[in-house]
């Protein structure tokens, strides 16, 4: 990777757009640390202070906003406003058939679904922007408002200007993304998720380091944390270095071309093969089942239950088995939901039949489609089970452990992870493309 870097720095225009997309990056994390006006900055972090450990979709947001959420700045909705949008948009241009015309027009089509995109997420950031201020309107810490003015038209105005700022923010975020997406390196959005989320890796090495100093502070837990932080950190790599070979694994399907004749000139009959990644899914599934499951803390942010109501809240907050058990099977049900809209056996049979193409062995047409569905059922389970098994085991080694507050779960690290290995990929073809001296050399 550092090789794959140092290779770009070489090259002038490779060079550029790796100094703009850091230019980007910078901009994020100024933007990520002033806060939008009319707060109460004291009261702002005597509420905020334990987010991380609330379990809740603040905790979430603030993890992929790089803290930015915690501290109410103008990038505190972050980029998951174009994220739900993109998703959204994704399940609505399976269900309503002009939306999936506009998919299949090419360019023109992907034009315009990028623009209701937008208009999506701005409409989204709009709503959490709205509904984040109420929660700021209504908390106060030591009988200080976080908010300086709630009643009369100037709290109407000062709502006003903060849910703007929030909106404001989101709309600037998607449009240093897409600057990266033109005149940078890697995917946009991927990378200030990838910026956001670095950003917390000091706080996570602080973790680690009070931990450690509780343990020299009480002789109980000495030995307890002198094993478990280390411990933290070989499972840390343990997990990357999966992530890196599932990222790479895929099942392949053999193709083989039938001969056809054009005129005086025989094409086809080659062999090939149709690769079926294992994770055909992403980081969707974990995303999708974090979101509802944080539902019960959320509300409980808003609202104080009792009686029957509470122990029901309670016994699903986060760290818990009944927790995780729900956790593992909406991952898997998510898993299969995605892959089912997102992949259509039929049409892949279609496509090898046009082309004259056959897998050996399998008749065309209804048995392909059943051989490809089998094949991608199987993969989809073995990619599901990888996911949850990286989403559960930091919530498992915190439970048995007790450092449940670490900040760095599975879902951030299939993100950094991932991204870092999108992007030298990018690199790495990049630079091959400007050394290939072509067929007249």
């Amino acid at each position: 990777m550092f090789k794959t870097i140092k290779n770009a720095f070489l090259l002038p225009d490779l060079r550029k757009k790796i100094l703009f997309t850091l230019l980007i990056i910078i901009i994020f994390r100024v933007g990520s640390v002033i806060p939008v006006p009319f707060l109460n900055i004291e009261a702002l972090r005597g509420v905020m202070g334990a987010v991380d450990d609330s379990g809740s979709m603040l905790s979430y947001l603030n993890t992929l906003s790089g803290g930015a959420f915690s501290n109410a700045t103008i990038f505190a909705m972050s980029i998951t406003p174009y994220i739900n949008a993109s998703i959204i948009m994704q399940l609505l241009t399976v269900a309503i058939p002009p939306l999936e015309r506009l998919a299949k027009e090419g360019e023109s089509g992907r034009k315009k679904l990028g623009a209701l995109t937008r208009y999506a997420t701005v409409i989204l950031g709009l709503i959490q922007g709205t509904a984040y201020y109420l929660y700021l309107r209504g908390s106060s810490y030591n009988g200080d408002s976080i908010v300086k003015y709630t009643s009369g038209f100037t709290g109407v105005f000062v709502g006003a200007v903060i849910i703007l700022a929030f909106t404001a923010g989101t709309a600037l975020m998607m449009w240093l993304g897409e600057q990266i997406n033109v005149k940078g390196i890697g995917n946009g959005i991927s990378i200030l998720l990838f910026a956001g989320i670095v950003s917390r890796m000091p706080l996570l090495i602080a973790q680690l380091y009070q931990y450690i100093k509780l343990g020299v502070a009480d002789s109980s837990n000495y030995g307890k944390y002198f094993i478990t932080v280390p411990l933290f950190v070989v499972l840390f790599i343990a997990i990357i270095w999966l992530i890196c070979f599932m990222n790479d694994a895929e099942r392949r399907i053999p193709i083989q071309y039938a001969k056809r004749v054009v005129g005086r000139k025989m094409y086809g009959g080659q062999s090939s093969h149709l690769p079926i990644k294992v994770g055909l899914t992403g980081v969707m599934p974990i995303i999708f089942a974090s979101s509802i499951l944080s539902i019960p803390s959320t509300i409980q942010l808003f609202v104080t239950p009792t009686g029957f109501w509470k122990s029901v809240l309670d016994t699903l907050a986060i760290g818990g088995w009944v927790y995780m058990v729900l956790y593992f099977l909406l991952i898997i049900g998510f898993a299969y939901f995605y892959v089912t809209i997102q992949y259509n056996p039929i049409e892949m049979a279609n496509n090898l039949k046009q082309n004259n193409g056959t897998i050996p062995g399998i008749r065309p047409g209804k048995p392909t489609i059943e051989f490809i569905s089998k094949i991608i059922s199987k993969i989809t389970f073995i990619g599901a089970i990888f996911l949850a098994v990286i989403a559960l085991v930091p919530l498992i080694y915190g439970k048995i452990t007790g450092m449940g507050s670490l900040t760095m779960g599975g879902t951030s690290i299939i993100i950094l992870v991932g991204v870092s290995l999108e992007t030298v990929k990018q690199l790495e073809s990049q630079i091959m493309m400007r050394h290939y001296k072509g067929f007249l050399d």
